[in-house]
């Protein structure tokens, strides 16, 4: 039916300039991208408004759980959208898209908190992200394969890296609406009120954006390439079974994944959102610096993306993504160390002054996070390592005697832990927050703050260690969409590279938050999360370089 609908919809080909299929379609892409991304950048609110029947731990992580949920249904998407696409056309799948992602983000800003609907507020939540995430995911491969359809082939590399730049434009937007609202709300209604209702302003604004971006994209012709195929009647019937039923095809989508995609999600999200729960949740840096932070390192990002994109038109595509991938191998646990160094100096010297370790009974312990809210952590190991994770102190854990209540040493100091269970609520939650406040107050006695102290922060420093992931993110991202683009045919292009691209970047990437701080809070270690993006990059980089073919310059007809 609503392939029916969008090829009955259809003009007469006809030619648009480069410049405005470029302008439209990465316009069109950054609302998309800003959309997605105000919901990213406040976590921390999320968490505290919608999840706030949950312990802290908990609560942030199903608030990262929700975001990668987004993520989890762009396959869907993918899939939907790319089938319309190949077979009904190019323009009109992506103005579809960027409709449900419009309106799915205007309808968060309207929605219930925990506080005054309960289970409702978060379930209707759960479906605005699902409806994000489905939409997005047949965003990217309509715009990169429009535009690389419309570009030269020796200009395909700079000319498709503009949709890259979209995400960065996007997420400028995001932190941009959010820092000014935050900054305006407080300074009219004073600090609580954006975390009470400022928040619902950025995702509301997305309303003016849907309909710029509806109105840009109407003034779209069909790619050429695509106008040619279907004309001569060659159009595919059947983009599933072309692109994954027959094993040529099915080959080259799982190069895509393996090759370029792991990586990607691994590195761009660990460069853009991974850091910021790092920056905000371990190094306690105060949101507004961080915000400060992250839109700088993303303002710096944005004409890299085309650098990249233009250097892969002269060097090729394969080296300057290789060049992405090995930086960033070498800079995960280098960039991360450096920023705890220069954000929270104070953190970093009393953790190599003065360790801390829980010795615990090894069958006292669970995991310390909680992301459908369930467990209780009512032992005295529990509440001892979800009191320092809350922290933001790293530790070590030894085994303690079988059957006694752990113990946390800080330096030479042993603060005993307590185990809550099968006390009543009150009695529980008095005895809980009493080992919690002195685990803090041996903390404090040891050196270790309860937040980044601005005085200490070398933010030029923190800039320049953001700026090295953000190079590596966008050598790799750059020239990805020429890439995907020259390795699929025609027939099943929108297809082809939009699931592996939406796998690569929806399951790999968008979990990398969730999955990197579930690590940490279960290891001690705040830097062991880090290995989750490393694995995959490195897979990336081995198949990169020996299973990637070379495809610049290749004709896309």
């Amino acid at each position: 039916m609503a392939e029916a609908a969008v090829g009955a919809g259809e003009t007469p080909h006809k030619e648009t300039s480069l410049t405005t299929v470029v302008a439209a379609s990465s316009a069109g892409t950054a609302f998309e991208w800003y959309d997605f991304f105000v919901f990213g950048s406040l976590i921390q609110v999320i968490s505290r408004t919608f999840f706030s029947g949950l312990p802290e731990t908990a609560g942030y992580i199903a608030a990262l759980a929700l975001f990668g949920a987004g993520f989890l249904f762009r396959p869907l998407g993918a899939l939907v959208f790319g089938r319309i696409g190949d077979k009904a056309g190019r323009k009109g799948a992506f103005l579809i898209t960027v409709a449900l992602m419009g309106g799915a983000t205007f309808a968060i800003g309207l929605l219930p908190t925990y506080a005054q609907a309960g289970i409702v507020g978060p379930a209707l939540l759960v479906l605005m992200r699902v409806v994000q995430g489905f939409a997005l995911g047949g965003e990217y491969g309509g715009a990169a394969v429009y535009v690389a359809e419309h570009a030269p082939p020796n200009a395909r590399g700079r000319s498709t890296s503009w949709v890259q730049t979209s995400a960065a434009l996007g997420l400028i937007g995001a932190l941009t609406v959010i820092l000014l609202t935050r900054l305006a709300v407080g300074a009219l209604y004073g600090p609580e009120a954006f975390d009470a209702w400022g928040w619902r302003i950025p995702f509301l604004i997305s309303a003016g954006l849907l309909a710029i971006s509806i109105w840009m994209r109407l003034k779209l012709s069909e790619s050429p390439s695509f106008a040619k195929m279907k004309a001569e009647g060659q159009a595919s019937k059947a983009p599933f079974r072309e692109a994954f039923g027959h094993w040529p095809n099915l080959k080259i989508v799982l190069i895509a994944l393996v090759a370029i995609m792991f990586a990607q999600g691994a590195v761009w999200y660990t460069a853009f959102f991974y850091v910021q729960t790092f920056m905000e949740r371990f190094l306690k840096a105060p949101p507004e610096t961080v915000n400060m932070l992250m839109l700088f390192a993303t303002l710096a990002s944005a004409p890299l993306y085309v650098f990249f994109g233009w250097l892969s038109d002269k060097l090729g595509r394969k080296p300057v993504m290789l060049f992405g991938m090995v930086l960033m191998l070498a800079a995960y646990f280098p960039t991360f160390h450096l920023l705890s160094r220069t954000l929270n100096p104070a953190m970093a010297e009393a953790t190599e002054r003065t360790p801390v370790v829980v010795v615990a009974d090894p069958a006292d312990c669970s995991l310390q996070f909680d992301p459908v809210g369930k467990a209780q952590f009512t032992s005295s190991c529990d509440i001892a390592k979800s009191t320092l994770a809350n922290a933001g102190v790293s530790y070590a854990t030894e085994d303690g005697p079988a059957g006694q209540p752990a113990q946390i040493r800080i330096g030479e100091r042993v603060v005993a832990s307590g185990d809550v269970g099968g006390l009543a609520p009150p009695a529980a939650k008095a005895a809980k927050a009493g080992v919690e406040a002195r685990i803090k107050a041996a903390l404090t006695e040891a050196g270790y703050p309860s937040g980044a102290t601005p005085e200490r922060m070398n933010l030029v420093a923190a800039f320049g260690a953001l700026m090295i992931l953000v190079v590596a993110a966008t050598a790799l991202y750059g020239p990805i969409a020429a890439c995907l683009v020259e390795l699929f045919p025609t027939r099943i292009r929108y297809t082809g590279l939009s699931l592996p691209y939406h796998i690569g970047t929806g399951w790999v990437g968008g979990f990398v938050p969730f999955t990197a701080f579930a690590i940490v809070t279960a290891s001690g270690d705040i830097y062991s999360g880090l290995w989750y993006p490393f694995a995959f990059t490195a897979v990336s980089a081995l198949a990169c370089l020996f299973l990637l073919p070379e495809t610049r310059g290749r004709p896309l007809d």
